[in-house]
């Protein structure tokens, strides 16, 4: 994430691997509600020992797993996008007339926000909302009882996708995402705080 551009340039490749997930009905109660929502896998199985899934009601489990869902995915193209632009690579040309894609490319995460002009700011967060506004306004609010969120572009139909094997990949979009807003945070965390991640110390990622 050193630059949204680099998170964008990451969307093309790393969109194909979002499935859209399942309508389920889940209920807070017991332990076995929280399989029913899926993403439940060895060697955690249901992690909770904060107790989240029973704060709340139905509607609130179904949000929580809604902004996991969307953070993961978010949290993936930032990783992706952070590596790509730290190898080197980047768009060419200028973001502005004054400010080159190069030079985005050797700031730091907070650094290149702060390059990028007003103007552009603002189409960065309008482009968030209408794609928040999209997922949050389609049929039945997956809090009660619809769809969880969809990637908003591109459209993928999985309908043809074996039951077994969706579910298998739908399990692996989440278990990818956690990991990578582990990894996200830490590469951020390594950017501006010198130290912070001794595994990452030395590496010319993060100077």
């Amino acid at each position: 994430m050193k630059t949204t551009a680099a998170i964008l340039l990451a969307a093309a490749g790393s969109a194909v691997a979002f499935a859209p997930q399942a309508s389920t009905k889940v209920s807070t109660a017991l332990s076995a509600d929280l399989e029913s929502i899926g993403g439940a896998t060895a060697p955690a199985k249901n992690f909770d020992p904060l107790r989240l899934a029973q704060m709340g009601s139905d509607e609130t489990l179904a949000w929580f797993r809604a902004a996991e869902l969307k953070h993961s995915r978010v949290a993936m193209l930032a990783t992706t996008g952070y590596m790509v632009q730290a190898s080197g690579f980047h768009f060419p040309g200028m973001l502005s007339s004054d400010v080159s894609f190069e030079s985005l490319s050797q700031m730091n995460p907070f650094d290149a926000w702060e390059a990028v002009p007003l103007a552009g700011k603002a189409q960065i967060i309008g482009t968030i909302f209408i794609a928040e506004l999209q997922t949050e306004s389609k049929g039945t609010h997956y809090t009660k009882g619809g769809p969880l969120p969809e990637i908003v572009f591109p459209q993928f139909d999985f309908s043809a996708v074996n039951p077994e094997t969706l579910e298998k990949k739908r399990c692996r979009e989440l278990n990818n995402g956690r990991l990578a807003m582990i990894g996200i945070m830490s590469y951020i965390s390594a950017c501006n705080i010198p130290g912070s991640v001794p595994f990452l110390s030395g590496n010319p990622w993060f100077p």
